[in-house]
């Protein structure tokens, strides 16, 4: 259970790594966040496993109305 306290949680979508240096429960919130906004492909990964994919590009006003801080 400990390891899950760990902040070496990462979030991926469809667009690449949404956000890195996550415990379980901040990336389980940033997922959930970022179902409502209907994104898809989400998974909750290893820091090591995100940085294989790029950054997800920040999100437009004209896309949606919420600000999603880019990765890294």
């Amino acid at each position: 259970m400990s390891e899950l306290r760990e902040r070496h949680w990462a979030v991926i979508s469809e667009r690449g790594c949404e956000a890195v240096g996550l415990d379980y429960q901040q990336a389980a919130r940033l997922m959930r966040k970022l179902k409502d906004e209907r994104l898809g492909g989400l998974c909750v990964v290893s820091d090591t496993a995100a940085r294989h994919l790029a950054p997800a590009e920040p999100v437009t006003r004209e896309k949606s109305s919420a600000k999603i801080s880019p990765a890294r």
